[in-house]
């Protein structure tokens, strides 16, 4: 009987862990994910060997337990390496997370669950795609997330450029890259070497499968028109609340509800028809923070924002918001509703507070997002970040090493 539980025990983690590597969404009690550095949240991508920390707030506040698995995915995350778990981690990973706080003088009560990698169990021997998986104690997979380990093999340089596409000139960004492998030798690079272009670390408007056009030397050209094209966008909103009572020129008002602060945001205007206007952002990111306390993390509060959107009604569209704080989410739980009374747009979210970065995004009824007709319009002028990640598999390799990363903003785009 032991070894049949062992045996059934083995193969349910053989499905869970052969699927590919899609992000899953958490449930309604887990709020703001983030991959640490420095106490601030970042694009995870991890240099081979840094620390980092791995860190998520459980809104029942009961201290439960939580356990982590960690999959190496090929370059598409279609599917897991054909490594075993030993081959790339050193140690035992379903560890149970040991590090965890509760708020302090907060409103809304949390248990704040922290991770640090690489640590006493487990560490991370190879490069290449990865997925942390966080399991509750009956072992079902409550949510997952991507993040990218590399080595600095070669060093991609990558140009913004202004599309030659007469059409769409004004509204979108052109990708251009060379990656030169220098003394590296690298197994038929043509074929072999393969470079993922992501903008503002949303996973979702990842480009994948682009060949170099062609070679000089040890050199590889990418100097593609329509292939490496982007939405320029515009640049994000923003919600200012580290002083979680104040207003703003983000907040309108803040009422004191029951249980929670309200944070009331000025209404929105699309921008699809207005003439670009520069205001700094932080490309989709989020920064946790209470300005009168010490340790954030703990001691920030949470805030039910709400949005609103002064735009007519969309019969088969929906309007979406999102950004880093969501991981980009394109979940009915961040929908926005039409107010027939008010005519807007409206929704609210519980947030974090500090500084969250936010966009809303426009899908057909099926879910695709449609960039060419976006909200807030397109502009070549718009400020984004730009990633490109360089995966090399040998002939003879089993798996897809991250060989390099860079990352770059359009700020100084070239025609």
């Amino acid at each position: 009987m032991n070894k049949i539980i062992v045996l059934i025990s083995l193969l349910s983690n053989y499905f869970i862990y052969s699927q590919s590597g899609i992000e899953q969404e958490p449930p309604f009690n887990i709020k703001t994910i983030s991959f640490v550095q420095n106490q601030k949240n970042v694009v995870p991508y991890f240099k081979l060997g840094d620390h980092f920390e791995f860190q998520f707030d459980d809104l029942y506040a009961d201290e439960s337990d939580y356990y982590y698995t960690i999959t190496q995915y090929n370059y598409d995350w279609s599917e897991p390496t054909n490594l075993a778990k030993n081959e790339y981690l050193n140690g035992m990973d379903n560890q149970r997370i040991i590090t965890y706080e509760n708020s302090f003088n907060t409103l809304q009560l949390y248990s704040h669950y922290t991770q640090k990698f690489p640590n006493q169990f487990n560490q991370i021997t190879k490069s290449g795609n990865y997925l942390i998986s966080i399991l509750n104690d009956e072992n079902e997979i409550l949510f997952t997330r991507r993040f990218v380990i590399y080595e600095e093999l070669v060093n991609p340089k990558i140009t913004i450029k202004r599309t030659r596409d007469f059409e769409n000139r004004a509204g979108k960004h052109n990708v251009e890259l060379s990656i030169n492998y220098g003394n590296y030798i690298l197994q038929n690079p043509i074929e072999n070497v393969k470079v993922s272009l992501i903008q503002n670390a949303d996973w979702k408007n990842e480009i994948l499968d682009i060949k170099p056009q062609y070679t000089l030397g040890t050199e590889l050209i990418y100097r593609y028109n329509k292939e490496t094209q982007f939405w320029g966008g515009n640049e994000f909103y923003s919600i200012d609340n580290k002083i979680i009572r104040a207003t703003n020129n983000t907040v309108a008002k803040v009422t004191s509800g029951e249980n929670l602060y309200n944070t009331y945001l000025y209404t929105n205007q699309p921008r699809k028809n207005k003439i670009y206007t520069y205001f700094p952002d932080i490309n989709g990111n989020f920064y946790i923070d209470n300005i009168n306390t010490e340790k954030p993390a703990i001691q920030a509060d949470y805030s039910w924002i709400y949005f609103t959107l002064d735009t007519p009604f969309l019969n088969d569209k929906k309007i979406i918001i999102n950004g880093m704080f969501n991981n980009y989410s394109m979940s009915d739980d961040y929908k926005m509703d039409f107010n027939k009374k008010t005519g807007l747009y409206e929704k609210a979210l519980l947030i974090k507070q500090g500084f969250t970065n936010y966009q809303y995004v426009l899908t057909d009824k099926n879910g695709k997002t449609d960039y060419e007709n976006a909200i807030d319009g397109n502009h070549f002028e718009t400020d984004n970040l730009y990633s490109v990640i360089v995966y090399y598999k040998g002939n003879n390799d089993r798996y897809h090493r991250v060989i390099g990363i860079s990352i770059t903003n359009s700020l100084y785009i070239q025609n």
